[in-house]
């Protein structure tokens, strides 16, 4: 008897901390809506105030500064590898074109390179694919998140800018 007492008096304190846990998450989540509450009452004010609009106006100016200083940098850029290119041997300037193309090419085929090591590691190890969710996992790893934003940043420069250089 006394056995099951202490077994039950044990079960109760063990979950006693839960329950402590559950009443402070109640408090929390309720401090939390109140918060919350205050935060949207206090926006609504502002929206009836005006304070968005101005909001959004300095947004807008804001934004088209950034994009003027980023203009006039590239131009800036431009101008001084051309001063710069005018002095220097035909060499020079021909391995100044080739290099960021040059990295690129070496970048893209390490990319490859390395997703085709994996691939045929894959291919002669038939072990490691025993379901689709190893074929997915491998898959992620073989074609990873930071690999392609990489892959996507080289695209993106090479191509993205073109249509912008064009007007």
């Amino acid at each position: 008897m006394l056995s099951l007492f202490s077994t039950l008096g044990g079960l109760l304190l063990s979950m006693l901390p839960k329950l402590i846990d559950y009443f402070q998450s109640k408090q929390d989540q309720s401090h939390e809506l109140k918060l919350a509450a205050l935060q949207t009452e206090r926006e609504l004010k502002m929206l009836e105030s005006g304070y968005a609009a101005q909001a959004k106006v300095e947004e807008i100016r804001s934004d088209q500064i950034s994009m003027q200083t980023e203009a006039a940098m590239t131009q800036a850029a431009y101008a001084h590898d051309a001063k710069v290119l005018e002095k220097a041997a035909s060499w020079v300037s021909t391995y100044v074109g080739t290099v960021r193309p040059t990295i690129t090419y070496i970048f893209v085929l390490e990319l490859v390179s390395i997703n085709i090591g994996i691939g045929w590691y894959v291919w002669t190890h038939p072990a490691i694919i025993t379901s689709v969710d190893d074929l997915i996992r491998i898959s992620n790893e073989i074609f990873s998140a930071d690999e392609m934003s990489m892959l996507g940043g080289i695209i993106g420069f090479w191509f993205g800018t073109r249509t912008i250089g064009k007007k």
